[in-house]
């Protein structure tokens, strides 16, 4: 299957809508087209409505390429959603719902909503286990109290201080993993208690590891099941070969990236940023075309619908 390699390529590409068509096609369905509803491979394409339909005599159903990913009911061609997946998954500090917008010929509600979903294709997907060497450190995302209009800093900070308004984020980096490079993980916390952080690192890093952490109290328990050494900041920053600064590094590239491009994020929204960030940090090591492809396989068996999107609907911490 033909693959543009640059953005340029990718806008030529797609322009055609057959040509796109069939290039989600080949990536859904390898073996040729099944229908969705009875799983039956005995498919007709019709052509004058770029769809197929389903021939079991019981069935009989018409489906488009987008059923059953996250491009389902969406009016919008594939020539727009293409290149607006491999801009999001290549453009290190993302793409801004604006941006995306002028340069597809939609509105930015629509852009914002198309971002959303592609962003969903981007989850890791993966339910193994960190280990070897792996950096843990959390994180505070949003902005400073005193910037914040009255009506908002009274609603999020609660006359609170320090902190108070901002979201806490926990990072967990897996040193020259199977595959050579650094894995990062990142999920939003409610609080940075210490049976939190602890759930969290148990669920993620298998017993045994090499586990390095900053001195907060939090941690001290990770040396029952891990290896724990500790870096107090306090002293210095690397110590042998103990030291957090590849989790640090990649909080320096997700916070410029919030705010360089999109400005403001809701806490009901950050961990999809997140799950956008992870992936470009995670899959650095291939090209353009590479990533693109990764993320177009990972849009099958996804929905997200704008009513769920927009009523804070948080993925399960």
């Amino acid at each position: 299957m033909d693959t543009p390699q640059t953005l340029l390529e990718a806008v030529r590409f797609f322009a055609d809508e057959d040509v796109a068509l069939n290039f989600m096609a080949a990536i859904r369905w390898p073996d040729g087209p099944v229908c969705p509803k009875c799983w039956g491979d005995k498919v007709g394409f019709l052509k004058t409505r770029r769809i197929w339909k389903c021939r079991a005599k019981d069935c009989k159903k018409q489906f488009s390429v987008k059923v059953g990913t996250v491009l389902e009911d969406s009016p919008i061609s594939l020539s727009k959603w293409l290149p607006a997946l491999w801009m999001l998954a290549n453009c290190k500090n993302g793409i801004s719902s604006y941006e995306l917008g002028r340069a597809l010929g939609v509105t930015q509600k629509s852009a914002w909503f198309m971002l959303h979903r592609l962003r969903l294709a981007m989850q890791s997907k993966t339910f193994s286990k960190l280990g070897g060497t792996v950096e843990v450190d959390e994180t505070y995302i949003g902005g400073k109290a005193r910037n914040m209009h009255k009506e908002k800093r009274k609603r999020v900070t609660r006359g609170g201080r320090g902190v108070a308004g901002k979201v806490a984020v926990m990072g967990l980096l897996e040193r020259h993993s199977k595959k050579g490079r650094s894995t990062v993980r990142a999920s939003v916390l409610p609080d940075t208690f210490k049976q939190t952080l602890m759930g969290r690192a148990t669920r993620n890093i298998e017993p045994g590891a090499e586990v390095h952490t900053d001195a907060l109290p939090s941690y001290k328990g990770l040396r029952v099941d891990y290896v724990h050494k500790v870096i107090d900041h306090a002293e210095a920053y690397v110590r042998g070969n103990v030291h957090t600064n590849g989790i640090e590094n990649f909080w320096s590239l997700l916070k410029r990236c919030l705010k360089g491009t999109y400005v403001s994020v809701e806490p009901f929204h950050l961990f999809r940023y997140l799950d956008e960030q992870s992936y470009r940090f995670n899959n650095r090591e291939m090209n353009d075309a590479e990533r693109f492809l990764r993320a177009a396989a990972g849009i099958m068996g996804l929905r997200l619908t704008y009513n769920a999107l927009t009523g804070a609907q948080v993925r399960p911490t």
